[in-house]
């Protein structure tokens, strides 16, 4: 009998020992977690900084067209064709930049008088194209174009040459950069925090807004002014600041 006591006495004592230990382990483990917590934890403030730059403009990005009316889609479509390649010939001529064909429409003209059942009177021709000019030989070109036999000026914008951009939207960039941090420590300071590391930075590129402009389409014997203007290069920058 005092055998089986003191094996039973034994083998308690093993299940007491592994019992602590195991509470002493998970006692251990949930100690590490408030520590893991708290760095997740982190006190962050997120501010957006915006940058613009304007530049000055050199280009100019036209869009002209040919517009006929006749009373058969034959006639209109013919005249409109001669005009347009007279216009094309004169645009190659000046050797501008990106000459493209925008849009080709023909349309018929109805006659709705005394509300009575639609009837086809003619048709209206349009051919349009697209190119970029230096901005100084624009107004000189679109007086010619005029003469040559375009009849619509759709559309003129300005823009700067492709390297201004570039150089434009890095100092773009730079001013939203700095802007994001003023915040920052605007908004520290006053609560009397200090700012950390930065944690994240999403950059939104700079975007270039073209500079327009509204001109006639009817040609004038002084020389159509083009005046191009300035062309402002925007920017964000996003920061996530630990304090």
């Amino acid at each position: 009998m005092n055998s089986n006591f003191q094996r039973n006495t034994r083998i308690n004592f093993r299940s007491l020992v592994t019992a602590l230990c195991l509470t002493l382990t998970l006692v251990s483990f949930a100690g590490l977690d408030p520590a893991v917590a708290g760095e997740q934890r982190i006190r962050t403030l997120t501010v957006t900084g915006s940058g613009v730059e304007a530049i000055p403009t050199t280009q100019t990005l036209v869009r002209l067209g040919v517009e006929v009316e006749g009373k058969t889609a034959a006639e209109v479509q013919q005249e409109a064709a001669k005009r347009s390649s007279a216009v094309v010939e004169l645009l190659r001529s000046r050797q501008v930049e990106k000459l493209a064909t925008t849009g080709i429409n023909l349309s018929p003209n109805y006659s709705d008088e005394n509300n009575k059942q639609r009837v086809i009177i003619g048709y209206t021709a349009t051919n349009t194209v697209s190119f970029r000019i230096n901005t100084q030989s624009a107004g000189t070109l679109l007086d010619d174009a005029v003469r040559a036999g375009a009849t619509r000026i759709q559309g003129v914008s300005f823009v700067a040459t492709e390297s201004a951009i570039e150089q434009a939207e890095k100092q773009a960039l730079k001013k939203a950069a700095q802007d994001a941090q003023s915040q920052a420590d605007t908004v520290l300071s006053a609560l009397n925090l200090k700012r950390g590391e930065i944690l994240r930075i999403q950059v939104i590129g700079g975007s270039a807004r073209p500079a327009y402009r509204q001109l006639s389409s009817r040609a004038a014997e002084a020389t159509t002014p083009v005046v191009g203007g300035e062309q402002q290069i925007e920017a964000s920058v996003t920061l996530q600041i630990s304090y």
